[in-house]
Order: C-alpha cells, then structure tokens, then sequence
C-alpha cells in the first residue's frame, strides 16, 4: 500500500469518519433502550420499534442509494446523508412522544443508508484492485468505532447529561464532518463530480435484473444476511437488556461487553480482509465457518444453567463481532462478479440481505419477549430471554443453505467459463 497516493488516503478518512458517525448514530440507541422505554412509556415491541423501524429503512434504501451513487456520484449522497443523519439525530433528542421519537429514527436509518455505499465507491475509485478488499475490510471494521462510542461513552452521557442534552452533542459531530467532506473529498482523482449516464426506469429496473440474476450477487446477499445480525441484534438493542436482566450482569460490565464486541470487529477485520485476498476461493467457507461458531457459541450460552459464566459471555460477543467483517465477504463477492457500472447497485442488493435479516431478528426478539412475559421490561424472565434469542436458529439456517446453495452455483459457473473461455467473474466467486 505504499504506492497508494496520500490523497487517498486523506479522502478515504473523511469518508470513514461519516461512517463511524453514522454507525454512532444508528447505535447509540443500544445502552438507552431502558431510559426510552421510561421516558416513553414503551412495550418491548415498541422500544423494538425504534431500531426496526430504522434498519428496514436502511434495508429498503439500499437499492435505491446504490443507483443515486451510480448515477450522482458518492460526493452527493454523502453530503445528503450527513445532513439528514444529524438533523434526525436533534430531532431524537427533543422528542417528547412516541411518534415523535419513532419519525426520528427513521430518519436516522434514511441518512445512515447513504453512507456506507458511497465509502465503499470511493475506496474502488481511489484504491488499486489489489488493495480494495483489505481496505473495504478497514473500512467496515474501523468504523464500528463508533458502536464503542455508542456503548461506554453514550452511558455515562445519559447518566450525567440526561437524555436532550447527549443526543445534542452527538448531533453535532455532523456538521464538523460536512465542511471536511465539501473541502477534501472527491469521486475520483482528477474529478470532483462522477456523472453517470441518466437512465429510464426500464433501464434502472434491466441493471437491478442483471446485477440480481449474477449468482455472485445473491451469493454475496446471503453471506450478509447470515453473518452480521446477531451482532446487530445484540449492540443496537437488545444485548444490553439480555446481558443485565437475564445473565445478571452489571451495567457497566455488560456495557464494557457490548464494546468488546467492537474490539473484535476492529481485530478481525484486517485478518479477514488478509485471507479473503489471498485466498478468494474459500471465502463462503470463513462466512460458513464464522455462522457456526455463532451458533455454538449461543448454544452454549442458553443451554448453560442459569447465568452464563462472564468467560463464555466473552467468548459469545468476540464470536458475534468475527460476523461483523465476515459479512464484507460478501460485497468482495458482488464486486468481483459485477461490471463498474452495476457495483453500487449490486452493493446495495447486498447490504439489504444483513439489515434485512438484523430487522427479522430484532422484531421478532420482542414479538417473543412479549408473548413470554406481558408487562414492563423490567419484567423479563430468564426463560423469555431464552426463547427470544433462540429466534436466530432460524436465520442462521436459512442463510447457511442459501450460501451453500448458491456457491455450488458459482463455482459451477466459473468452472464452465474456464472450459468455455469465458471471462465472467474476475476471481473465484466464493
């Protein structure tokens, strides 16, 4: 990485900064679901509400960002999605209502969806291709900084601040970061503004069809869905209830938990990022590998009697953190199968396939919490818990087989244009 020019570098830093921002903002609900449910007077399904709510937004706006991008460049979406993220942010902090606090965060997941594709633009148009999935790695690993920031910090905030006040303060990194963003980035070198070609909505609809019908896309989506949600699940919600009510452990250790999850994100990043490089053809087997020490993990810690030890709580959130980078395998998977004209379009396809999982998982932990002990939070049982997190058996199983499914498809794939001639896919496809 020594070639790579410092203006890179520099550009790649404003973008990885709005993307920790974005990740603060979008996580910072996780340590003040009890202090929600008291100022708003909430069921388990509503305070589920907040972050469903919000990452369906996010989900949903995949697509649509990803041909804003290719077609407006990332420079735009960005500067609008750091506008609108910090404007949603206020408007959470001076929320005195449900609906209020609820329209708030749906902004949030609306400014929130467009950062990470317009990052992961600028990293393939100012990076080398050798040098593109390990960035793409620091990229998604170092900026789930901004989950730790959510965590301790956005703690003692609430605590000594109260609740206006904290959510103020954290707007407020937005329009810091926009002056960065109109003053250093550019789409490309050379070019402020990437332009392209306006398209029909046939035209829009036949380039999502082209991009979906690549089995590295869907091979890609299914290696997002599977992947990253338990950790979402955990970090944006319901860990820091699970960890106090139903383990039985401190505020300020499940707090410091919830932040470990983090340091394994940022620790295994690279690592994966190293692999996944060198090694292209084995990256389904690290998501396979990855989803089944999730799964034994969790097992471990529900089936274990009563509360889990503090060193099996360890190893479950360093387990769920490893998802975190495990799940850029899959948009290393959609970018080598797709031409440059369809790659934000098919990383948006992609991204919907975690978020959308993280939403299934986080509403129906409520639906189940609620249906196992009606009542305030306040009231879950051990054995509500239990059920409620044993919800992501099924994800994980659903998105197992898919990825098998689907990387059969691939390597079948590649293997006929090896024979053929052809030239679909760059490198292996998984």
């Amino acid at each position: 990485m020594t070639d790579t020019p410092r203006r890179a570098w520099l550009v790649w830093g404003v973008g990885l900064a709005i993307y920790v921002m974005a990740v603060f903002h979008r996580t910072s609900l996780a340590v003040a679901g009890l202090a929600a449910t008291d100022r708003f007077d909430l069921s388990a399904s509503q305070l589920g509400s907040f972050t469903m709510l919000q990452l369906f937004v996010y989900a949903g706006m995949q697509i649509p960002v990803g041909l804003l991008v290719d077609r407006f460049g990332p420079r735009t979406v960005l500067t609008a999605g750091v506008v609108t993220i910090s404007l949603a942010q206020a408007g959470f902090a001076l929320a005195t209502s449900y609906p209020e606090a609820l329209a708030a965060r749906v902004l949030v997941g609306l400014g929130d969806a467009m950062t990470f594709i317009c990052v992961l633009r600028l990293v393939s148009s100012w990076f080398g291709s050798r040098q593109i999935p390990l960035v793409t790695q620091l990229t998604g690993s170092t900026g789930q900084i901004g989950s730790i920031a959510a965590a301790v910090p956005m703690t003692w905030a609430l605590s000594e601040l109260g609740w206006t006040t904290a959510y103020l303060i954290s707007a407020a990194a937005g329009p810091v970061l926009l002056v960065a963003l109109l003053l250093l980035v550019s789409d490309a070198p050379g070019a402020r503004h990437v332009r392209g070609h306006p398209m029909s909505r046939l035209t829009l609809l036949a380039s999502l069809r082209a991009s979906w019908a690549q089995p590295g896309t869907r091979l890609g989506f299914w290696v997002h869905f599977a992947t990253p949600f338990s950790a979402h699940l955990l970090v944006m919600l319901w860990g820091f209830p699970f960890l106090v009510l139903s383990e039985g452990v401190s505020e300020t250790v499940a707090g410091a938990l919830l932040s470990l999850i983090i340091v394994a994100v940022v620790a295994s990043g690279p690592v994966l990022g190293w692999l996944v490089g060198n090694h292209p053809w084995h990256r389904s087997t690290v998501a396979l590998a990855t989803i089944a020490a999730m799964v034994a993990a969790w097992t471990a810690v529900l089936a274990w009697p009563g509360e889990a030890p503090l060193w099996l709580l360890v190893v479950l959130v360093v387990a769920c953190g490893c998802g975190g980078p495990a799940s850029m395998i899959g948009f290393d998977v959609g970018r080598t199968s797709n031409p440059v004209d369809r790659m934000a379009s098919a990383t948006g396809i992609i991204n919907v396939g975690g978020f959308a999982a993280a939403v299934l998982a986080v509403s129906a932990v409520g639906a189940v919490l609620d249906l196992a002990t009606p009542g305030s939070s306040t009231d879950y049982t051990d054995g509500a818990f239990r059920a409620a997190m044993s919800v992501q058996y099924v994800l994980w199983a659903l998105g197992a087989v898919q990825i098998w499914r689907y990387r059969t498809r691939v390597r079948r794939l590649l293997g006929r244009d090896v024979v053929e001639g052809g030239s679909t896919m760059v490198v292996p496809g998984g």
